[in-house]
């Protein structure tokens, strides 16, 4: 059995991971498909460095794994039941309010 503790520090890790817009399209991407570094940072428009520490971010957070395929590397989820909850979770948001706008992570009274 979870202790509440436990349960807190994974919802927290998967928190921050969503707080950034290029980790979630990272985490949609993966759920679509594994994919290898060169191919994400092409189809999400960033440098490969920037990639790499976003994907270093994730896999401390325990949410995706780097599979060695012979002299390369795939990413993909750490497990498929991350893909069902970022399908759930998005519609849930998505059905409790669309015209909400978070305001700026900036702002210490939000989150």
């Amino acid at each position: 059995m979870l202790t509440i503790a436990s349960d807190v520090d994974a919802l927290a890790r998967f928190g921050r991971a969503l707080a950034d817009p290029i980790r979630c399209r990272i985490l949609l991407a993966l759920r679509a498909a594994p994919a290898h570094p060169a191919d994400l940072a092409e189809s999400l428009g960033v440098s490969r460095t920037r990639l790499s520490n976003h994907l270093a971010c994730l896999r401390d957070c325990g949410l995706v794994v780097a599979v060695p395929v012979g002299r390369r590397v795939r990413y993909e989820l750490a497990d498929h039941r991350l893909g069902h909850a970022l399908d759930d979770l998005r519609s849930a948001v998505l059905a409790v309010q669309t015209d909400a706008h978070c305001p700026d992570a900036a702002d210490k009274d939000c989150c």
